[in-house]
């Protein structure tokens, strides 16, 4: 009997597990992402799943990598050999796809902008939670329909929001699983020494700024009508955001750079 598995029950994003494979729904920007998991396999990138195909439902099929994801990758990142690995694999993957050009028609969820000097196609999403793992081992990238064309530094800056992280003491203990305040400091000097900076100066206001691009992006996304975005302005994701926005700039001197 083939094992059938719902991974995740969004009604904007039915995925399900059947055997070895994983079925998503298919998006405008889905043949681009595509060509990125095509390069990365023929570069011999391990960490990210391949493409089989499109199922007799018009799903992208892709290869299913075995470990623990979602609210798993919390715990895992708390501990720095966790969060050390994160900044390695980040870092391994913009090694990889540094090669890489998209068709100049290539649309991405962001829009159909070509890179620009110095960007690369970022995977857009670099969460623990989009981490598959094994123990402290990050050994797959899952989710990648944000990916599209930005400066590196993006994707570092996205990632710190969430493992350095740039929330306040009762929200890292409560959704973050640090069994103390963490020291924010510290741990974003080791996922930049992880992934291969050799300064921070400036990291924290990288961090700042694409919280602001992402939240600029989410209503630019909702004014179109596309979710999960559109529901968001009214569920309280985007005044959360918000809110996060602030409390970084108020507590800017807790992660020195």
């Amino acid at each position: 009997m083939v094992e059938h598995e719902v991974l995740q029950a969004d009604a904007h994003r039915r995925v399900v597990r059947i055997g070895d494979t994983v079925r998503r729904p298919m998006h405008p920007w889905s043949a681009s992402v595509h060509e990125v998991l095509g390069y990365l396999a023929d570069v011999g990138f391990p960490f990210a799943p391949r493409v089989l195909g499109i199922d007799d439902q018009g799903r992208e099929v892709l290869s299913y990598v075995n470990g623990d994801s979602g609210g798993d990758g919390w715990a895992r990142v708390v501990d720095e050999s966790g969060l050390r690995a994160m900044a390695r694999l980040l870092r391994d993957y913009h090694d990889a796809i540094a090669g890489f050009r998209p068709r100049t028609d290539a649309v991405w969820s962001s829009g159909s902008a070509p890179p620009r000097p110095g960007e690369l196609v970022c995977h857009g999403d670099f969460g623990p939670w989009n981490l598959v793992w094994r123990g402290t081992r990050p050994v797959g990238v899952l989710d990648w329909d944000h990916a599209g064309p930005r400066r590196p530094i993006f994707d570092v800056a996205y990632a710190l929001e969430y493992v350095a992280p740039f929330r306040d003491d009762a929200e890292s203990m409560r959704s973050m699983h640090h069994p103390s305040p963490p020291d924010r400091r510290r741990r974003l000097e080791i996922f930049a020494a992880g992934y291969g900076l050799t300064s921070l100066d400036g990291l924290a206001d990288e961090v700042i700024d694409q919280q602001r691009q992402v939240l600029a992006l989410v209503r630019r996304l909702a004014a179109a009508g596309q979710q999960p975005q559109a529901s968001w302005l009214t569920d309280g994701t985007v005044a959360a955001t918000e809110a996060h926005i602030a409390w970084s700039v108020r507590h800017r001197d807790l992660f020195g750079g």
